[in-house]
């Protein structure tokens, strides 16, 4: 295996490109909090900052945010031949490819992710609305998809467990 595909420097580059660019795990946990919290009476940040960070020991994962984010970073130094350049500068609405990238994670964890990445790429809360802000002059086309999808997935897995908790319970 080459340095470049081990698992651990996967990891370690997607947390670093996040961090870089201006996510923190906790900004993710609070998302998945918004999209959680009247679903589980006793949810704390700390099981949302847990399902997060298991979200992103998955490899699926690590490339979609290395992928998506390098794309981001060279179209904000205009490195892109037109017309892809214009089209994720400007985050094209009908572009779409931003959200297949972040749909490979949601899919993940199974189908409620899907439903969870709709309903937050929708709403924006936390940081996908400072994500969204195209005043910055930042280009994040994909890393807004990105953080969603690694909040839903998050949500998705907290679901999982849940499940297969009660589950336990009827068996035990």
């Amino acid at each position: 295996m080459t340095k470049y595909t081990s698992k651990t420097e996967l990891e370690v580059r997607a947390r670093q490109l996040l961090k870089e660019r201006g996510v923190k795990i906790e900004d993710i946990a609070e998302l998945v909090y918004y999209l959680q919290s009247k679903y589980h009476q006793d949810l704390t940040m700390d099981t949302c900052r847990y399902n997060v960070n298991r979200v992103l020991t998955k490899r699926e994962v690590q490339n979609a945010v290395i992928t998506g984010i390098e794309l981001d970073m060279l179209a904000e130094k205009k490195q892109l031949s037109e017309p892809l350049q214009e089209t994720i500068a400007i985050d094209e609405g009908l572009y779409g490819i931003d959200e297949v990238i972040a749909l490979s994670i949601v899919n993940v964890y199974g189908s409620i992710g899907f439903t969870n990445f709709g309903y937050i790429d929708k709403q924006k809360p936390g940081i996908l609305e400072k994500l969204n802000d195209k005043s910055s002059g930042e280009i994040h086309t994909f890393l807004d998809d990105i953080v969603g999808a690694i909040a839903a997935a998050a949500s998705s897995r907290l679901a999982h467990g849940d499940a297969e908790n009660e589950h336990e319970e009827l068996d035990g």
